[in-house]
């Protein structure tokens, strides 16, 4: 059931006896059109026995009536009404845990109303000296629950038409208010499905229900980490640590191997088979794919990464990026986004659905409710989609829309606030009271689930970001995540206190039966979409490798290369510049240090000297005082090296100057620009205006903010042998510049354009 209007049709009229239940309950089921069914009915015999001869039911004496409940409401295909005094949270809780669809109305009346009502019924099995008892039992809605309260002074017909007008109005709660359909997309479960998540989820401890929330990163490759992972903490998925092909295959065989129920196997497939493997094939990055008319590029990019990580034994793909590159300065998403409108989005984003959906595999579209307006980066910061409801709506909503209605399985939530958003379901909330979307019921439940219709699965971005960790403590972040409507937590930071969280949570009350009970039909049903329950081999065998990195997904990538290699700006018209006119290259390299992956960050600057010298061109690599110190020089410092660089005869030396740049720091910084070495640095293009002078950049493609003096500008997007030679016949003339780009690289600043 993925609306209010639905599952609004299994009701419970609960309340102490006197309060009119089977009144107000008949003539409610009526007046929908539904059937009713008064729940002392179904009491067995025992409990009607010892009620009448009056001694209190006991928890034990309920339970199987508050399940045959349950049962009713389960096998029920259409409305039912069933009147229960449901007088605890844990009576309520039995009746949701079969069907987490029904709404509670509680009849409330006074003691001296209710006591009237009751002497004024001689004969029934309830006598009036327990009408005590049942006031002290009952425990009043929670926040948390599904449900409205009505008073009983009115009349009966006062009391179904202020109800109905309540249902009518009731805006869901973080717990109940949207409940899966497994039957509907993006599941479309037949029934046989349907029955093994539901008699799955009923084979499991409390333990084993706790840990399928749970997605691991595997720090390790070894057998022993992950028994210890599956056994002590039953994991619903995985995502591995990026290694040799063979490695990981054969690591998530042996996870497969050793768990009662099927792993979902994620990996981070942005840019083709790259990422989840090391030797995957790096097809495009998303602005690659959104950098020339040619749609299918993306559609390519996202059937090379299905082949190659379903090779991998993976099902399911972080994968594809839906934000909005509309803030220049914002390089989290920069070259991770297909480009700055939604229709562009929309439009590369289902091709690469459509391309990766050709293998075993389920999408993670990312990252809800929207990267792209703030230039900070959530892995260090919370960020914040500032934008007001309905612009969001006309943008991030329209892409979303659109998303989920293309066949998404499920959405990766960042910890992204968004105030304004917020506040269109929370009038009045507080800026202190903004929460990343992973820890706000309001734009994952009113709007994700409501307003969008989204019935899959939710997950949250990686918990360890700093963008979830500064909003509360982890004790309480945990399992806040799961009661605001996320069904998965990616990552432990401790697996043994992160488990205990989550647990803590759960019988605390922070994630209530109902909740729990959703997610897990969630997890399940997105498994069982997959077909995991019934496969026969969930990992292919060694021989599927030969698929990573073939000279078959090389060519393609080759061939994107040549497509998407971008000429921003050319405004003295330098270009061309061969080695029979500019035969002496003086080649900077432009890293921005080392990242986490802890790569040598001028790795590539090898391969754009290889590939040069195999043009014909004379290459002399420039060397940073800090560089030449490392070698073995003494006494540099950057004012020397500038000295010696920056001479008179520089034009003499050399016909042109070739700079690629391949600056990162994902994750690492709260935005990104070009380092330089030094203040003055020698690399800095001062010599622009000396000689013919051409920037390349391999990844951001917001460097002219920082380099404005030059005036030949490339895009390569990749630092991959193939965008490189790609580039380096473009320079030279030898095939036309076919990329295209949007305004953002010229980052809202004149000087840039000259």
């Amino acid at each position: 059931m993925t609306g209010k209007a639905e599952h609004r049709q299994h009701i419970v009229v609960m309340g102490v006896a006197g309060c009119g239940k089977s009144t107000v309950g008949a003539a409610l089921a009526e007046l929908l059109g539904a059937e009713f069914l008064d729940g002392d009915s179904l009491h067995p015999q025992a409990n009607i026995d010892k009620m009448a001869s009056g001694t209190p039911l006991n928890d034990d004496d309920r339970a199987p009536w508050l399940a045959e409940i349950g049962r009713r409401f389960t096998a029920s295909n259409s409305a039912l009404v069933i009147a229960c005094s449901a007088l605890k949270r844990s009576y309520r809780d039995i009746i949701r845990s079969a069907d987490p669809s029904v709404m509670f109305l509680h009849l409330h009346g006074t003691r001296e109303l209710l006591n009237a009502r009751m002497t004024a019924r001689p004969g029934h099995f309830m006598p009036p000296s327990l009408l005590e008892s049942q006031l002290t039992t009952l425990e009043p809605l929670q926040d948390d629950e599904a449900g409205i309260v009505v008073d009983i002074a009115n009349s009966v017909e006062g009391i179904v038409g202020e109800s109905i007008e309540a249902l009518n109005g009731f805006a869901g709660t973080p717990a109940a208010a949207f409940l899966v359909d497994l039957k509907a997309a993006p599941f479309n479960l037949d029934d046989a499905a349907v029955e093994w998540v539901e008699s799955t989820i009923g084979s499991m401890t409390l333990e084993e229900k706790i840990g399928q929330l749970f997605i691991n990163h595997n720090n390790d490759y070894s057998p022993e980490y992950l028994d210890g992972v599956l056994e002590n903490f039953h994991v619903g998925g995985m995502r591995y640590r990026p290694g040799p092909s063979a490695a990981v295959q054969e690591h998530i065989r042996y996870a497969q191997s050793k768990t009662r129920i099927p792993l979902l196997i994620a990996s981070n497939p942005e840019m083709g088979g790259a990422g989840s493997c090391d030797d995957g094939t790096f097809v495009s990055t998303h602005l690659q794919a959104g950098s020339h008319p040619d749609k299918n590029i993306a559609r390519q990019m996202g059937q090379v990464a299905g082949v190659e990580t379903a090779a991998l034994g993976c099902n399911w793909a972080f994968a594809p990026i839906v934000d909005i590159h509309y803030n220049w300065r914002n390089t989290v998403i920069a070259t991770r986004s297909f480009g700055n409108t939604p229709e562009i989005v929309v439009e590369r984003a289902k091709e690469y659905f459509d391309g990766i959906s050709e293998s075993p595999t389920v999408c993670a579209m990312k990252h809800f409710p929207g990267d792209g307006i703030d230039e900070r980066d959530q892995h260090v910061v919370t960020s914040y989609n500032t934008l007001g409801y309905e612009e969001w709506n006309k943008t991030y909503g329209h892409v979303y829309r659109e998303m989920i209605g293309h066949g998404v399985q499920s959405i990766m939530v960042g910890h992204i606030g968004a105030p304004e958003v917020s506040r269109h379901f929370r009038p009045g909330l507080a800026d202190s009271e903004v929460l990343p979307a992973t820890l706000a019921p309001e734009l994952l439940q009113d709007l994700l689930r409501g307003e969008l219709g989204f019935n899959g699965l939710v997950l949250t971005d990686a918990s360890l970001m700093v963008g979830l960790t500064q909003a509360m403590k982890r004790r309480d972040a945990v399992p806040a995540t799961i009661a605001a409507g996320c069904d998965m937590f990616l990552f432990f930071r401790n697996p043994e206190e992160d488990f205990g969280y989550m647990l803590d949570g759960y019988k605390s009350g922070v994630i209530t039966e109902a909740r729990l009970q959703d997610a897990l039909r969630r997890v399940l049903g997105l498994k069982a979409s997959l077909g995991l329950h019934v496969r026969q081999e969930l990992v292919p065998p060694v021989e599927a490798l030969a698929v990573i990195g073939s000279e078959a997904h090389r060519a393609i990538a080759a061939d994107i290369a040549d497509k998407t290699v971008t000429l921003v700006k050319d405004t003295a018209h330098t270009l061309p510049i061969a080695p029979e006119t500019h035969k002496r290259i003086r080649l900077y390299g432009i890293s921005g240090g080392a990242d986490f992956t802890r790569a040598d960050p001028l790795a590539y600057l090898d391969v754009v000297r290889e590939e040069l010298e195999a043009a014909g061109f004379e290459v002399s690599v420039f060397r940073t005082a800090e560089q030449r110190e490392a070698a073995g020089e003494a006494g540099m410092n950057f004012m020397r090296v500038l000295s010696e660089e920056a001479t008179g005869d520089y034009a003499e030396r050399y016909d042109a100057a070739f700079v690629f740049a391949n600056v990162k720091g994902f994750a690492q910084e709260a935005a990104i620009r070009i380092k330089w070495s030094s203040p003055m640095a020698a690399e800095i293009p001062w010599y622009a205006t000396e000689v013919p002078t051409v920037f390349v950049s391999l990844n951001q493609p917001n460097h002219l903010i920082d380099v404005p003096m030059v005036k030949s500008a490339i895009h390569a997007h990749a630092a991959t042998r193939e965008a490189i030679r790609a580039t380096i016949q473009k320079i030279q003339g030898k095939s036309e510049f076919q990329g295209t780009f949007n305004q953002n690289v010229f980052c809202d600043s004149f000087d840039t354009r000259l």
